[in-house]
């Protein structure tokens, strides 16, 4: 997980952020610190939200998610104990290539661009109202073409359909953190508009 900052008119914020590899389905979120017991707090949520077990996870070497070097003699890192918890491998990136998250650092850059450097944000909460905006829309209505024309959420869902047996519940809006709300600020949208629900947006489980 790398962890990116970000401002409003109130100030600095972390955005966690982490994407399915297989479906591309993103959660992220935002705190107003970085430290281990909020890596901890995330892992946990994404843990809760994701409908089927997580098998892996990648991050890269902040001291959020693994013990420094020289602490190498120390308790393990209790980031690694909760993917241990819950039978996650935890595995990390080479020291100095953060390339090889390279799927998450995209990400990174999506959301920031769909965000931060789209609005103007006077507070923490308008920036996480655009955030939760945008999510939806990546998840459920942006249509990958690396998904052969699927968005994140039907490729769960077909996902579902053959694997059954690797789900802990079944795969739904609820579960997956739709933003309800979401579907009628766009039907007031393209009803203004006359725009595609596309438009305006970009085209094992990564941490950025």
């Amino acid at each position: 997980m790398d962890i990116a900052k970000v401002r409003t008119e109130e100030g600095k914020l972390y955005l966690f952020v982490a994407i399915d590899r297989t479906s591309k389905f993103v959660y992220a979120k935002l705190y107003q610190r970085q430290t281990k017991p909020i890596a901890v707090e995330f892992l946990q949520e994404l843990i809760e939200r994701a409908p089927y077990r997580i098998e892996i996870i990648l991050t890269d070497n902040g001291i959020q998610f693994t013990n420094r070097r020289r602490d190498r003699y120390a308790f393990k890192h209790i980031f690694g104990r909760i993917c241990e918890e819950n039978g996650i491998k935890h595995r990390l990136t080479k020291v100095n290539h953060p390339w090889t998250n390279g799927q998450v650092e995209r990400m990174n850059r999506t959301l920031k661009e769909g965000t931060v450097k789209k609005y103007h944000c006077e507070s923490h909460q308008d920036l996480q109202n655009h955030l939760n905006s945008f999510l939806d829309a990546y998840n459920f209505a942006k249509r990958l073409k690396s998904l052969k024309g699927l968005t994140p959420y039907e490729e769960i869902l077909e996902w579902w359909k053959k694997e059954p047996e690797r789900f802990r519940i079944k795969p739904h809006h609820h579960s997956l953190g739709l933003d309800t709300s979401w579907l009628s600020r766009l039907k007031t949208n393209l009803t203004r508009k006359r725009c595609d629900a596309n438009e305006g947006f970009f085209g094992n489980w990564y941490y950025l």
